[in-house]
């Protein structure tokens, strides 16, 4: 049953795909116009279209997975409304568990990318169309040896967020920088038990870029009892129950100011992140410890 689960599965994921990639593709094209009013309707169009795509992925699962989700009340959200996500990252399946639970909630889920996931078949240049930045993330090392490097990042995220003023828009960061895993966890040497240390810049170049639109934090913590799934876990209905848990915090002082130059607002910044975190790693620990109770009783 669940190979069958999975094969129909993926074969709705890649119809469903192909369908609605190709008026996005079209809409990439078509803003290439450059006329603002006009960049800005077909940018609306394409993020519609996005929104039916996670829509019929989301009645996908609905048919075929009978993983239950276990969604705390989430608090009064506005789809016409600017918003930063922030999240844990373990698996590849977190995409699709926000897309599920935060869909027609708040605008479109806008990820940053890494610059190689570009060349992605179909998904790479939907991506692109829908303006999804592509960044190349550069190392301490990487700036050492070459000091011109040095603010990119910063500078990248500004000119991507410049496009995100004109419409609401969701700007999701998963704050790890990369999935959970016991080595990754262990190299960190990582105070917290359930979590990767967070990682401050990303966030503070998106407010620092987007502070005047951005008013509300959506802060998700996403728990898996079964352990990490993979993809074709999902796929295959071989995860029995996802916990998710939605807080929505205001962008308050501590979140908003010129993190790459001063020096105390960094400090300030850095301590609120760590707060959230600490607090979300004790979440997550009582939900891991209420799924062991479950299980032996």
């Amino acid at each position: 049953m669940s190979f069958i689960r999975a094969v129909l599965g993926l074969v709705l994921y890649f119809v469903n795909t192909v369908v609605w990639c190709i008026p996005i593709f079209l809409c990439g094209f078509l803003k290439l116009i450059p006329i603002k009013p006009w960049q800005t309707m077909v940018s609306a169009i394409a993020k519609s279209c996005a929104s039916f795509w996670v829509a019929c992925n989301n009645l996908n699962q609905s048919l075929l997975i009978p993983t239950k989700f276990n969604v705390s009340k989430v608090p009064e959200l506005k789809y016409k409304d600017w918003y930063l996500v922030i999240a844990n990252h373990q698996s590849w399946v977190d995409i699709l568990v926000l897309q599920r639970v935060l869909h027609r909630r708040i605008p479109f889920l806008n990820f940053f990318l890494k610059k190689e996931l570009i060349y992605v078949p179909l998904l790479g240049l939907a991506w692109w169309a829908l303006d999804f930045p592509f960044m190349a993330r550069s190392s301490k090392s990487q700036i050492k040896k070459n000091p011109k490097l040095k603010g990119k990042d910063l500078e990248t995220t500004k000119k991507a967020c410049e496009k995100f003023k004109t419409m609401p828009v969701s700007i999701v960061n998963f704050v790890e920088g990369t999935r959970y895993t016991e080595q990754k966890h262990a190299r960190q040497n990582s105070p917290f038990q359930h979590l990767l240390k967070p990682k401050a810049g990303g966030v503070a170049f998106v407010m620092e870029a987007m502070g005047e639109q951005i008013k509300k934090v959506v802060n998700v913590t996403l728990h898996y009892p079964k352990g990490r799934p993979t993809f074709m876990d999902f796929v295959s209905g071989h995860v029995p129950q996802i916990d998710v848990q939605v807080e929505v915090m205001p962008a308050g002082d501590n979140w908003c100011g010129d993190y790459s130059s001063d020096n105390e607002f960094r400090v300030k910044f850095q301590a609120e992140l760590n707060r959230v975190w600490l607090q979300k790693d004790q979440q997550l620990v009582e939900l891991h410890n209420r799924s062991e109770h479950v299980e032996r009783v």
